[in-house]
């Protein structure tokens, strides 16, 4: 009976009955709180910020960008900032398309064991993934033992280094260029590529004139995210860039705020304007890659293989699998083995291994005890109210388009769009005096932490939402109301159960990204809300390498276990729908 109301209410769209339903009973009142917590929440950070960079003594003037850019090394550290993030998002650019090309056309098995793998190195944060990585190319780990053995002086790649910050930021967020390029290249009619071929253009001809540009925005897509993340990243240059005296934007903001001084908060705010500028510049960049490019794709993916390696197959499966595995599990095991060392520097030997470095981890130490904890509960709060929030959002957004809604969903990516240390100032001079004279005494306490999490991953949970409302007809629930289905109950008896999937990946990611942060609360942490990310900072700051990697492989085997768990349950809820 449902079903056939569902077909009558899609075949009779013109009918009263076809009119939207809106989540909640709308209102004035309802639509003016929204409004005014978008712009308390998501968009007054961004003004107070850009107003304070032009604020003086003397009122609003240009004093602060000319003291900044007058400065040496600002000059350095943009020249800096530049070269490492164009650097790393070419090597991005170039791993992700090799990649996405290999998935989406060669006949290569264990495909989505590939995607799986290549998704698991972006998932574990940047800056465990460069304790990973100081770990296996110190002068005392198991490559160096390795090397020294053989002949000649060979000694481990300094990480240290513009080298390595290009290269551990170049494989971190390749990923992303993978997913957006290989999902396009599976679009590509292969009519068209047949056409070239029979025309007589070999293959490259044919990927050069025909493929690479239809995947163009995908790859210029995928780029961009590179390009943003590695802006936006605060792990890898803090770690590998502070001790080298190589400073980047995200950095120099970090440093003239722990500095405070008299004018840290101006300098900081130019910087971030600057920061904000670059990124920017980057999307226009991708807008004039895409502005002549070709956007003929299929309705459907295509995941037949298009390229047979021949062959040469396996050499590229062991190929591809050796590489794979060198770039994300050979430096985890490393920095696993380094966290049983009784000192860092000492030779990973039976006699210099210890329990005790855990020990202090879970046991004696009530600043990491206290930090899992902040960590927890701020992941669980954000992803429960990003949860409701976002998929409220996602369903005006898709049930109810209009200008309106498409600039409430701008608003909720502005902080999200924005590098991380740009928005935590950003939050910093918002809550500390959010109406003149008036201080609530957020900045300083947990609360504001909750707050920043809340505002900068809420647009994770509406495009998960979105993106699973969107494969759900507007009919299904159309014919529920005309059941008598409403409100809670067309939730709970239609809705829930077809987006619960889509709505709880974006919830995960929410969950993961909460936890793991960073760069947002290397700013916003105060004594008593240390985060697990600025607890491992704090640590490598300190020299306490054996402590940080313990506690980073204690995050890592966490990751794993609820990856695994999330994949059994989506298998499990697979099996489910397809019995019912």
């Amino acid at each position: 009976m449902f079903h056939l109301l569902t077909e009558r209410v899609r075949m009779g769209r013109r009918t009263r009955l076809t009119r939207p339903f809106p989540l909640w009973a709308g209102t004035k009142k309802w639509g003016m709180m929204a409004v005014g917590a978008l712009l308390i929440f998501f968009v007054l950070p961004i003004l107070k910020l850009l107003y304070l960079s032009f604020s003086t003594t003397e009122g609003l003037s240009l004093a602060n960008y000319l003291q900044v850019l007058q400065q040496p090394k600002t000059l350095k550290t943009i020249h800096n900032t530049l070269l490492i993030v164009f650097g790393s998002t070419f090597l991005s650019v170039g791993l992700g398309v090799c990649t996405a090309w290999l998935i989406a056309y060669s006949d290569i098995r264990g495909k989505r064991i590939v995607s799986m793998l290549i998704m698991l190195s972006f998932i574990i944060p940047s800056y465990v993934a460069t304790l990973s990585w100081t770990q296996l190319m110190s002068p005392n780990g198991l490559l160096a033992q390795g090397l020294a053995s053989l002949p000649g002086n060979g000694r481990p790649w300094n990480m240290y280094s513009y080298s390595g910050m290009i290269f551990v930021m170049g494989i971190h967020h390749f990923p992303l260029v993978f997913l957006l390029t290989v999902s396009v290249l599976k679009k590509i009619p292969r009519d068209l590529e047949w056409a070239c071929r029979v025309a007589g253009a070999n293959r490259w001809t044919t990927f050069r004139k025909v493929t690479l540009p239809l995947a163009l925005p995908g790859i210029a897509s995928g780029g961009l995210l590179a390009f943003l993340a590695s802006l936006d990243n605060f792990g890898i240059p803090a770690f590998l860039g502070i001790p080298a005296d190589i400073r980047v934007l995200s950095t120099a903001i970090y440093e003239e705020i722990i500095g405070f001084g008299p004018s840290a908060f101006a300098r900081g705010a130019t910087l971030s304007v600057l920061l904000g500028v670059v990124a920017l510049a980057g999307m226009g960049l991708q807008w004039l890659l895409l502005r002549k490019s070709k956007q003929v794709e299929t309705v459907q993916e295509d995941n037949q293989p298009r390229f047979s390696l021949g062959r040469y197959r396996v050499l590229v499966e062991v190929g591809v699998y050796t590489g794979l595995i060198t770039l994300i599990f050979v430096p985890l095991v490393s920095m696993i083995l380094a966290s049983f060392v009784r000192a860092y520097g000492l030779d990973w030997t039976w006699e210099n291994l210890t329990w005790k470095n855990y020990r202090f981890i879970l046991l004696d130490s009530p600043k990491v005890q206290n930090a899992l904890l902040n960590s927890l509960m701020l992941a669980i709060v954000t992803m429960g109210v990003c949860l409701v929030a976002g998929t409220a959002i996602a369903y005006v957004r898709t049930r109810k388009p209009s200008f309106w809604t498409k600039a409430m969903e701008l608003a909720v990516g502005l902080p999200y769009a924005l590098p991380g240390v740009v928005f935590a100032l950003a939050m910093i001079f918002t809550w500390m005096e959010p109406i003149p004279g008036w201080n609530p005494g957020i900045y300083g306490t947990v609360t504001i932490l909750i707050i920043s999490y809340i505002s900068r991953f809420m647009i994770l949970q509406v495009r998960g939402s979105m993106t699973a409302m969107l494969q759900v007809d507007p009919s299904m629930e159309e014919a529920a109301q005309v059941c008598g289905a409403k409100g809670l109950v067309k939730w709970q008896r239609i809705l829930l159960p077809l987006l619960l999937p889509g709505m709880l990946g974006g919830a995960f990611l929410v969950l993961l990204t909460a936890f793991t942060e960073l760069t947002v609360s290397s700013l916003l942490w105060s004594s008593g809300s240390e985060t697990v990310g600025v607890v491992i900072f704090n640590f490598e700051q300190a020299g306490a390498t054996t402590y940080s990697t313990a506690l980073s492989s204690l995050i890592v085997i966490g990751i794993l276990i609820v990856m695994i768990g999330a994949y059994a349950w989506q298998r499990h809820w697979k099996r489910k729908g397809m019995r019912a």
